[in-house]
């Protein structure tokens, strides 16, 4: 697995023992995926080490920052992907692939689908659909799976700049006009290895194996003023601190990258197929903050 180190990584890292699957991780310093030939050495490694499937959750995430760091978005979250599939296929190996919600474009009122049309509005979302493409081409033995507003324990997110503002303000305003779903990293990594033990089953039996390009996310759509509020109350009890969160415009807090106002992620798809592990948003919420507040009652 590359990206170790980041949110779903971590994840990933913690909850495979649980399924009785063993990973190799492998962070940034251990392997720069923007580097062809050092991807073809790892991954030629990981076949002599036993390694059945690659699951790439090395990302460039930094949406704003993207703007302008493009090229190194571009080497993350395009280059890095095609040159881990065109080296899984080499050696055999299945590859499956994180992406994201922003590579829609937000215009379209209902729930998107793998079939719906991308139009990535920043380059964030523009490298990541590029990361797609180049997957797609580099082999057909490939899962897609696109997730949305990821959050853990671990690592920086929303859910931690929430609650560390909560304790320095006494009011937050937050955007209500951008809608998704948020999704614990740990949930994703409980679905990866759902997804990836029913993939490589099919394949050892010979059975048909549904590869394609999928929506992973938990369940209810939900706006970030609305997701700020609920963490903030759900974790008053032991902050002690309950600030008000004023809902307010995309236009009332401009930033350097557009977001879609609407990227929720229609999952029927993956739910149909592989059936992974699903659950409300909230109670994803309420295991990181049991995580990240403790008894100790601080973040």
């Amino acid at each position: 697995m590359t990206g170790s180190a980041g949110q779903l990584g971590h994840e990933l890292m913690r909850e495979a023992p649980k399924a009785g699957a063993a990973v190799r991780g492998l962070g940034r310093g251990d392997l720069d995926i923007a580097d062809a030939a050092a991807v073809a050495a790892a991954v030629t490694e990981a076949v002599g080490a036993g390694c059945d499937v690659v699951v790439n959750a090395a990302a460039y995430t930094a949406v704003d920052k993207a703007e302008s760091e493009t090229a190194r978005a571009y080497a993350v979250n395009r280059d890095g992907p095609g040159h881990l599939a065109a080296a899984c296929r080499r050696v055999g190996l299945p590859l499956i692939h994180i992406s994201t919600d922003y590579v829609f474009d937000g215009t379209g009122t209902g729930a998107y689908d793998e079939a719906a049309p991308v139009a990535p509005l920043g380059v964030y979302g523009a490298s990541k659909e590029a990361g797609e493409r180049a997957v797609r081409e580099g082999t057909p033995e490939h899962v897609i799976l696109r997730t949305s507003w990821v959050y853990a324990a671990h690592g920086h997110n929303f859910v931690k700049t929430m609650l560390r503002l909560a304790g320095e303000r006494d009011k937050l305003r937050v955007v209500d006009d951008q809608r998704g779903i948020p999704t614990a990293a740990v949930d994703i990594a409980r679905a990866i290895l759902s997804i990836a033990a029913k993939t490589l089953a099919a394949r050892r039996t010979g059975g048909p194996v549904a590869w394609g390009t999928y929506h992973y996310a938990a369940e209810g759509p939900t706006t970030w003023c609305r997701f700020a509020r609920t963490i903030i109350e759900r974790a008053a009890s032991r902050t002690g601190r309950q600030p008000a969160v004023d809902a307010i415009a995309t236009a009332d807090f401009p930033t350097p990258a557009r977001r879609p106002a609407n990227s929720v992620l229609d999952c029927g798809r993956v739910v149909r197929t592989f059936a992974p592990p699903r659950r409300p948003w909230q109670d994803g919420l309420d295991e990181v903050l049991n995580e990240l507040l403790g008894a100790k009652g601080r973040a």
